[in-house]
């Protein structure tokens, strides 16, 4: 059985303005209307959002493809997706 696949929201970051301090959910199932956080979109499915805090205040570039290896910002890997 092959592992499931998260949809691509889009092919490159999202610029977002964090806090720091605050906890966010970023979505990785790619199916939240609310991109790059998560909408709970992912409960019929084999997705669970990314909980993180934010470890500084300023702009943060999360991943939009949802297959980056530093979940959840972005490394790059929309590149080659």
């Amino acid at each position: 059985m092959s592992e499931p696949v998260p949809n691509i929201a889009q092919k490159g970051p999202y610029a977002v303005e964090l806090e720091a301090g605050k906890v966010y959910f970023w979505c990785q199932c790619g199916n939240s209307k609310n991109q790059p956080f998560c909408d709970g979109s992912h409960k019929s499915g084999p997705f669970t959002p990314v909980k993180f805090t934010a470890e500084t205040t300023g702009t943060a570039y999360l991943c939009g493809c949802k297959h980056s290896g530093h979940k959840p910002f972005c490394d790059g890997t929309h590149k080659s997706v």
